[in-house]
């Protein structure tokens, strides 16, 4: 049996939402971020953290790992292309999802909703609004003429960076100046995988 440790409340979400999109059987064990560095899950995860993937005997952690192994191995021609070139275009926008957005959408997260409001940071928080400009403004222009990152169909890509940015509509950030973007995002997050995970601990 195929088994994710970690809650939706975390980066797990993104690895749930690859497993239902793929229709893989799986065990779901909602450990919260919290208990990641309990001696049971370190086992699992040195860093103790969440996500832990176990599947055939593989341990994997990194939600951007699991997602790209669970696709390779469970998306042929769905998720995960056979063109190399195509497969390189969903490395770079996983990883550019992760380096180019996630630490300034952490940043407005921590200073306008994670924070004690004493402890927070709104010219942080601004700053980080002002740096997400150029990567929204990048996204924006790959996406044109576009249903989908890779074209015209849904790829670990647009998962993997959907899910990256599924914290802005909780940020209430404004991305009526990159409308390509606000639709895509839209069209992902309201994939039927995505809406059941939302609704798992």
């Amino acid at each position: 049996m195929t088994k994710l440790y970690g809650t939706s409340r975390s980066r797990s979400a993104r690895s749930l939402w690859a497993l239902e999109e793929l229709g893989v059987k799986y065990e779901h064990l909602p450990i919260a971020t919290t208990e990641a560095k309990s001696a049971e899950n370190l086992k699992r995860n040195p860093n103790g953290h969440v996500p832990v993937l176990e599947d055939d005997g593989a341990v994997i952690w990194e939600s951007m790992a699991i997602n790209l192994y669970l696709a390779e191995k469970y998306g042929k021609n769905l998720l995960w292309p056979t063109e190399p070139a195509a497969r390189a275009d969903i490395y770079k926008w996983s990883f550019w999802a992760m380096t180019e957005v996630e630490p300034h959408l952490i940043t407005i997260l921590r200073n306008r909703v994670m924070y004690p409001p004493e402890q927070r940071d709104e010219k942080a928080a601004l700053a980080a609004v002002e740096a997400l400009k150029a990567p929204m403004g990048a996204l924006e222009q790959s996406l044109k003429g576009k249903e989908y990152l890779l074209g015209k169909n849904f790829t670990i890509a647009d998962l993997n960076v959907a899910a990256v940015m599924s914290w802005a509509p909780m940020m209430k950030l404004d991305l009526s100046s990159t409308p390509n973007v606000q639709a895509w995002l839209q069209k992902c997050l309201g994939r039927e995988a995505n809406k059941k995970v939302r609704g798992l601990k």
